[in-house]
Order: C-alpha cells, then sequence, then structure tokens
C-alpha cells in the first residue's frame, strides 16, 4: 500500500511538471506584471516589466505588453517637453490595452492619424476618476507639459467615490503568497479558465450560510426609479467633489464617453457647464463590424482602431498646441 501511494504521488508530480511545461511553451498562462504603490500613493505598474497577456483556454487573445519607466504598459517613454505637441491617454484597462499588443496601441494608431505628436497612455486597470485626477494632480509638473488630456469615464462606475483613497483589495492581488502562487503557470492557467471558481462558490456559498443575511426586499418600478435617479445624481456630486478637489483644466482636458450608457443628467450637466467630451456612440453604432472582443466587453483591434479615429479627428480640428 505504501509503494502504491508513492507511485502514484510520483506519476501526478511528473503529470503536474509536463502540464507546467506544456503551458509554459505554447504560452497558454497569461503573465501579470507586478504591481506597486508610488511615493505619491498612484498605484502602478512595477517599471521595465515584459510579458504576454492571455485570454481564454485556446488562446483567444494573446498580446504582447510592456511596462515603461513610468510603470504604464506603452511602445516609448513620458518625456514631455517645451517644443514637441503631447497627447495623454488616462483612464482604465481600456487605455492600458493588455488586450492589444504593445506597439499596435490606441496611441500608437492616433500617432499613424495625427503626424507630429507623441501620445502617451496612462491606462491601468480599475482606474476611475478619482484615480485619474488624482494621478494627474500627483505628477502636475510633467502633465503641465503635456499639451492635451483625454481622460476615459464610464458614468456608471467610475463616479462611486468622492475622493481619492488607495484601494488596497487591488494592492492585495500581490501580497508575497500570490506572487509565489503565480509563478506556477499551471495555477495561473486553471484559473483563467475557471478550474478553480467551483470550490471558491462553495466556499462562498458557505461564507454566506454562516453569515445568514437578510433576504432582499422586491421593489417597484416607481422605486426603482427613485433610487436610479437618487444614485446618479449621487455620481454627479461625486464629479464635482473630485474636480473642485483636484482642478480640472477645460481648455486642455476632454471626456471620451460613449453617450448611449451615459446618464443624461451627467450628459446635460457637461453640455451646461462648457465640459468638452468625445462621444464615440454613433461610430460604434455605425460599425458593421463587432467592437469587441467576444469573451468581455474590451474593445478589439477595430474598435480601438474607431477610438483612435474619432479623437484624431478631434485633435484635428481643435487647437490641441498651448503654449507651454
Amino acid at each position: 500500500m505504501k509503494k502504491l501511494f508513492l507511485k502514484s504521488g510520483l506519476y501526478i508530480l511528473l503529470i503536474l511538471i509536463v502540464l507546467e511545461a506544456i503551458i509554459r511553451v505554447f504560452h497558454l498562462g497569461k503573465d501579470t506584471p507586478t504591481r506597486f504603490l508610488d511615493e505619491y500613493k498612484v498605484e502602478k505598474w512595477v517599471p521595465n516589466q515584459n510579458g504576454f497577456s492571455v485570454t481564454g483556454n485556446r488562446r483567444q487573445n494573446f498580446s504582447e505588453f510592456h511596462i515603461n519607466n513610468s510603470g504604464f504598459n506603452s511602445y516609448r517613454e513620458f518625456t514631455p517637453t517645451h517644443d514637441q505637441t503631447e497627447i495623454a491617454l488616462v483612464g482604465d484597462s481600456f487605455i492600458e490595452g493588455f488586450h492589444q499588443d504593445y506597439y499596435n496601441s490606441i496611441g500608437k494608431k492616433i500617432e499613424n492619424n495625427v503626424p507630429g505628436i507623441e501620445v502617451y497612455e496612462y491606462g491601468y486597470a480599475g482606474y476611475d476618476f478619482a484615480d485619474q485626477l488624482h494621478l494627474i494632480h500627483s505628477y502636475k509638473k510633467q502633465f503641465d507639459l503635456i499639451d492635451h488630456v483625454i481622460l476615459g469615464i464610464k458614468f456608471s462606475n467610475d463616479l462611486t467615490r468622492s475622493e481619492y483613497k488607495v484601494v488596497s483589495g487591488r494592492l492585495a492581488l500581490d501580497t508575497p503568497v500570490n506572487r509565489l502562487l503565480k509563478k506556477s503557470k499551471l495555477l495561473v492557467y486553471c484559473k483563467s479558465i475557471g478550474i478553480l471558481d467551483p470550490p471558491q462558490e462553495l466556499l462562498y456559498k458557505i461564507r454566506k450560510f454562516i453569515v445568514s443575511k437578510q433576504p432582499e426586499k422586491q421593489i417597484d418600478e416607481k422605486e426603482a426609479l427613485r433610487i436610479k435617479d437618487e444614485k446618479e445624481r449621487k455620481y454627479l456630486a461625486n464629479f464635482e467633489s473630485l474636480i473642485n478637489k483636484y482642478g480640472y483644466d477645460k481648455n486642455r482636458f476632454t471626456l471620451l464617453l460613449d453617450s448611449r450608457i451615459t446618464s443624461p443628467i451627467f450628459l446635460s450637466y457637461l453640455d451646461q457647464n462648457d465640459f468638452k467630451y468625445i462621444d464615440f456612440s454613433n461610430t460604434f453604432k455605425e460599425s458593421k463590424r463587432s467592437t469587441t472582443l467576444i469573451y468581455d466587453r474590451h474593445w478589439n483591434n477595430h474598435g480601438r482602431t474607431l477610438i483612435a479615429r474619432a479623437i484624431s479627428n478631434y485633435l484635428q480640428h481643435k487647437d490641441i498646441r498651448k503654449s507651454k
């Protein structure tokens, strides 16, 4: 019996080693760069990391990333000066672009459309509007040299807070234990394709049963509309609170949004108070091809081309060159 257990253990170990090797050779498991919090409490990636972002169990999306000296996924370094014309794209994972090769990013597409400019991509998965303004405020000297700043915003989840605070949950993904676990590409692959979801769901159900939450109350349509209106007004108040705290240069800053999923209350506020924004809703709506990936809502290459075109058209019709 002892010999049986020893042989079984050895075979299991050899199988795991072979599976680990296969996943590494064929790049089935994604590389995840390391996060950190800098001296200004800005969360970003540790500089000078390279790797491949992989999605799906058959490499449905495979792209290369490069973290530059500033801690963001980009094909270039951020070196604004008085003499050249620079554009900054600030936002979440849609701007970060791990779903696209870093050398074929939105910024690169814009540069191809508008010769003579440099585009800096300050994208980081999970950034909301508070993160974005805190970043710009923290690196004020650098952003003051940049001619124009485009800030991606999604009304439903980017204005949930009125002030910036460090999000400990994201940083917890880079604890020493998690970093050690990520060294196993087999484990990373199993998690990415959902093999580890059932045990995690079981633990969640057990925890939920122990806590025994009160059943949710049913609400009628009138009450639902009231709650929706209250939430939208709260988000608008959060927007005002953030721009009052960090400042907002209406001449140099422009929002990037989709009006199809943006509250009319917010759009009306922007129009009445002269906030400029690029609305790419019609561009996407008129496209005969899909603009998103098949497995999530991130933009695919065609969608990114349309976004780059919308930004390029805006820049070409606007005098983006300021006196530095």
